[in-house]
């Protein structure tokens, strides 16, 4: 249940339940990630949950029940139809055809996504593919974007879940086919990392499917951030502890006429030329919300010429 207080009640509330604790300490007594409470909370970003506001309100010694304008249900204002989705639906799919949006949608899989096919007691086989963000960063991304995606290429309606206490968020679909689908183009079930996951051959095959599979990835486990506190240049990295995905994304800017860092740490690249990052925005892009608001402001001070 979600708690709609007059507007700036929530705020108020918060900054006098803090009363000079530190942030970290607030956050542990009332069980939510600490980010999400110093930030999208306080900030109103976000309705309250019961659970919080009563813990608030107890630290504070106080009830703000006055302010109350209503109480909403946990699923208010999210996609509906992934959330009432059996885990084992196996009802017809729509396949899409080999697509820009599709290799988009593979790459935000291969990021920060898992496809599941495991048993569940005795009841069968759970299949799913979820993609996973950081609740108050990649909420628009999450929670619009790839539904829209999932809908359109699927005609599946994505089921939105999120954890305040661990700070995720992700977009959720079930099915048997789904999985089925995903398999046979090239994305295994289970441990990514176990089972070396590359980039499908039939993305790597299209440069405009790469570049939309690349921008998949960089907007999931991406990030653009200055190369030092004191080099205030950009730099787009990316980050994947999978060592065949990490060299197919390194190959796959190499094809498309940008050439990163060589793997660092058995983990990472970089774009860091000027050059290459705006042939990166230009051509790549991103479609995560968090890396255009992040790019905006970091180009204040570096800007791109």
């Amino acid at each position: 249940m979600r708690i709609k207080l007059k507007k700036g009640k929530q705020k108020d509330l918060i900054i006098k339940s803090k009363s000079g604790k530190p942030w970290k300490e607030l956050a542990k007594r009332v069980g939510l990630n600490e980010h999400y409470l110093s930030d999208e909370l306080r900030n109103e970003k976000h309705l309250i949950s019961e659970e919080v506001y009563i813990k608030l309100c107890k630290i504070l010694g106080s009830n703000y029940d006055k302010f109350i304008l209503r109480k909403l249900d946990n699923n208010w204002g999210r996609s509906k139809g992934g959330n009432n989705s059996s885990w084992d639906n196996t009802k017809p799919l729509i396949k899409p055809k080999e697509s820009v949006k599709l290799a988009e949608l593979f790459g935000s899989i291969l990021g920060d996504g898992h496809v599941q096919e495991r048993k569940k007691g005795r009841k069968g086989v759970c299949y799913n593919v979820m993609i996973i963000g950081g609740l108050g960063y990649d909420d628009d991304y999450i929670k619009n974007y790839l539904p829209k995606l999932f809908k359109e290429l699927f005609g599946e309606n994505a089921g939105i879940q999120e954890s305040e206490k661990y700070g995720w968020v992700r977009s959720v679909v079930y099915g048997k086919n789904i999985v089925k689908f995903l398999r046979n183009k090239g994305i295994k079930p289970g441990n990514k990392k176990v089972n070396n996951q590359g980039i499908p051959n039939w993305i790597k095959k299209n440069r405009n499917f790469l570049r939309a599979c690349i921008r998949g990835l960089i907007d999931t486990d991406g990030s653009i951030h200055y190369i030092s506190r004191k080099n205030k240049n950009l730099r787009i990295s990316f980050t994947s502890h999978i060592q065949k995905l990490l060299a197919d994304v390194r190959e796959g800017l190499i094809k498309t006429g940008i050439t990163p860092s060589k793997i660092i740490s058995n983990r990472q690249i970089f774009i860091s030329k000027k050059e290459l990052i705006n042939k990166f925005l230009k051509e790549v892009g991103f479609h995560n919300e968090k890396h255009l608001n992040r790019l905006n402001s970091l180009r204040t001070s570096a800007p791109i010429v």
